[in-house]
């Protein structure tokens, strides 16, 4: 029987990664009986060198031993970035919440704030992403929005930050995928003929997401459901803010008619149905 090559390669993938877990298991053993410039040298070297999880160990041995010592205020921050290099996110947010509280009137404190935010944005990204194109846009958005809502609170609190200008950036780069994780419910809630929750999601992109490229999407779903559902008053209305700004949209005709789709066309015969008493439609 022949091996793929996929299966090769996957089988020296794990091998590679529980040799790396089984070293860093062997690192994680560090000698604490050391004064604290050295434990705090030691980290410094870990972190340098990439060894993010033994870093860790040093710097929580270092703030365990020396918890008012000249570089526990320093070790506090330096954990949130190394758990986050890690891959931790949980532990990185948790570290940044509590560094927050305990330092607000920190000089880095903002540094903070930035490294609680890409770890939300990394967790969303996803391990996997790097191997697997995965579009973003179609799963949970909750670390989305974590990372949407803690860039936000960076930028506001501190907008000359040299951290801000990448944070909104990402922010962008977040809404985009946010609105399209929106109108990608909404059409599915189309399909399911739940047209209410439909239009529900597109108003909230249309509220919410103004510049996003997805704005007339959701303005397009808004016009067929509120349509399905004979609110021609807010069809209308949405309609016109589509045509208006979006005249080139797949879903208008060359006259900036809405064309008929098939969730309108059903409900049509539907009516029909019922005004005929069963004859048409």
């Amino acid at each position: 029987m022949q091996i793929r090559p996929t299966v090769i390669r996957a089988a020296a993938t794990l091998c590679i990664l529980t040799g790396l877990i089984a070293c860093s298991s062997r690192d994680a053993e560090v000698d604490l009986n050391q004064s604290e410039l050295q434990i705090y040298r030691s980290a410094q070297n870990s972190l340098a060198s990439g060894n993010y999880n033994l870093a860790v160990t040093k710097l929580q041995g270092l703030e365990s031993r020396f918890p008012f010592g000249r570089y526990a205020e320093q070790s506090q921050l330096e954990i949130i970035y190394a758990y986050y290099k890690s891959f931790q996110p949980e532990a990185a947010r948790s570290a940044a919440d509590r560094f927050i509280r305990l330092h607000s009137r920190h000089p880095n404190v903002d540094y903070a704030y930035y490294l609680k935010g890409m770890a939300s944005f990394e967790e969303d990204r996803g391990f996997l992403d790097s191997f697997i194109p995965i579009d973003s846009s179609s799963r949970d958005p909750g670390s989305a929005r974590e990372a949407f809502n803690d860039f936000g609170e960076l930028i506001q609190r501190f907008p000359d930050s040299k951290y801000s200008p990448d944070a909104r950036q990402r922010m962008i780069y977040l809404r985009n995928n946010l609105a399209r994780y929106e109108v990608h419910v909404a059409r599915y809630y189309i399909t399911r003929g739940a047209f209410i929750a439909a239009a529900n999601r597109g108003r909230y992109v249309f509220e919410h997401f103004q510049e996003a490229p997805s704005m007339p999407d959701a303005l397009a779903v808004m016009v067929e459901a509120y349509s399905v559902l004979n609110l021609e008053i807010l069809a209308g209305e949405s309609l016109e803010v589509l045509a208006t700004n979006f005249p080139a949209h797949e879903s208008l005709d060359k006259d900036g008619e809405f064309k008929i789709t098939r969730a309108m066309q059903n409900a049509r015969k539907s009516w029909l149905n019922i005004v005929t008493f069963g004859l048409l439609g």
